[in-house]
């Protein structure tokens, strides 16, 4: 459970209408893979599927922190009482308890590896209503969605290197979501543990707890530095960059195999109780009020260009559909079909195009589609690579100067005979600092 202690902005809390009580996952967008989901169907009062979570329970994991890392006081279990489907295509996780006596319920994905391939956006999302309690009826509960880095499981002394994205947290009713990101050392460190790098606000239109609302991270490594962001019904509150970290924290957080996502209500603890001020629950606190899911969906993004999931070698390959670049920059292009090219190409410049499929037949040739304006003197090769930037190229050609940035000329390069599918990079090599072309497509033969 995340390590929280924050300032609590003061938040008006609505009484509105709730919303239907359940929704499918819904249709992937275009442009998106489903990479996995659950619809929490099944029989009311059955507990969730055992083939995609993990029923935590006690607490703590065997041989880890005490009371989960956080001072939460409830204690997980497998009952149906605190974890089950409600027949209506929804999952409940109740708290039942009084004073300092609690049980709740902890479900953790089975998948741990929930990651972006290169170049791609992984977007991770629920549909959820918080419980529906406020005031000091509400005090010490604690709900999230949330997730952590696979290298936890089995050490449970590696955190916050591992990293740590919460998407969704409230405590004491608060009309407020909280997200929140946990990385690199406690206490202090680049994440200011144990506080974490978070944001917060109220939920659009009707409050967190009276309404179901859409909770959303996404992890977007299609841009260079990568961003982490967080929305709530589509609206992005919060964002971290790259380049706020130095590396070896970036890659403890994200160079390994990939996230579990959890769900749980946990009672009392560092973040309930520093935002209250003092111990939670208490007298008042009332028993039962359950976190509704309606779905957790992950998807990924296919890339860039007209056929983000795979494009034929053979086809004419639009420059500016990659799927990840370096150094480049698009621009509008007066060649023959109009749309864009790709420009401001120098020394060390990359395109990336994910999935060529060159077929059984070997492709022995390519072209591109290129224009220059550089000054006299200053030239370089076109390469192309297989797999990697800084693989040994597999074709290449010269280009100098063609008479202008938008005077277009076809050239040809020999190939290394090249079959199957493959990730394709065009790489951009030369001995002046200077730009020294533009592409507008390419393409095999």
């Amino acid at each position: 459970m995340p390590r929280l202690v924050l300032i609590v902005m003061a938040a008006a809390a609505l009484v509105l209408s709730a919303a239907p009580v359940s929704a499918a996952v819904p249709p992937t967008p275009s442009g998106w893979s489903l990479v996995w989901s659950d619809d929490f169907n099944g029989t009311a009062g059955s507990l969730p599927s055992s083939a995609n979570w993990i029923i935590d329970t006690g607490h703590n994991y065997p041989g880890g922190p005490a009371n989960w890392g956080t001072g939460e006081i409830q204690n997980y279990t497998n009952s149906t009482q605190n974890v089950s489907l409600d027949g209506s295509g929804n999952l409940r996780i109740t708290p039942l308890g009084s004073g300092q006596s609690w049980t709740s319920a902890r479900i953790e994905t089975v998948r741990s590896n929930f990651k972006p391939a290169d170049g791609r956006i992984l977007r991770i999302e629920g549909r959820i209503q918080m419980p529906n309690v406020t005031g000091n009826q509400a005090l010490g509960y604690w709900p999230a969605f949330w997730a952590l880095g696979s290298p936890y499981r089995g050490n449970y002394w590696n955190w916050p290197a591992i990293g740590e994205f919460d998407i969704m947290e409230n405590v004491n009713g608060i009309n407020s979501v909280w997200a929140v990101l946990h990385c690199g050392v406690a206490p202090g460190g680049p994440c200011n543990e144990n506080n974490g790098l978070g944001a917060s606000r109220a939920c659009p239109g009707s409050t967190c707890q009276s309404a179901f609302h859409t909770y959303r991270f996404e992890w977007d490594r299609s841009v260079s530095p990568n961003q982490l962001r967080w929305y709530v019904d589509g609206q992005q509150f919060h964002s971290v960059s790259q380049s706020q970290f130095d590396a070896t924290t970036w890659s403890n957080m994200t160079g390994h195999a990939g996230y579990f996502i959890l769900l749980n209500v946990a009672m009392g603890g560092a973040f309930p109780n520093g935002v209250a001020g003092f111990a939670t629950p208490t007298a008042q606190t009332v028993s039962g009020r359950p976190m509704v899911v309606d779905y957790v969906a992950v998807w990924q993004s296919n890339g860039g260009g007209s056929n983000p999931g795979g494009v034929d070698a053979r086809s004419t390959i639009q420059a500016e559909s990659y799927q990840a670049q370096s150094g480049t920059a698009l621009e509008a292009t007066s060649d023959t079909g109009g749309g864009q090219n790709v420009g401001w190409i120098a020394n060390g410049d990359w395109l990336r195009f994910d999935n060529v499929n060159f077929g059984s037949t070997a492709a022995t040739q390519f072209r591109v589609r290129v224009a220059s304006g550089a000054a006299g003197g200053v030239s370089g090769l076109v390469q192309v690579r297989l797999g990697s930037p800084t693989a040994t190229p597999v074709g290449d050609f010269a280009v100098g100067n063609t008479g202008g940035w938008q005077n277009w000329t076809t050239v040809p390069g020999a190939l290394a005979a090249t079959t199957g599918t493959h990730t394709v990079y065009l790489t951009f090599s030369s001995g002046q600092p200077a730009d020294f072309v533009n592409v507008n497509w390419l393409t095999f033969s």
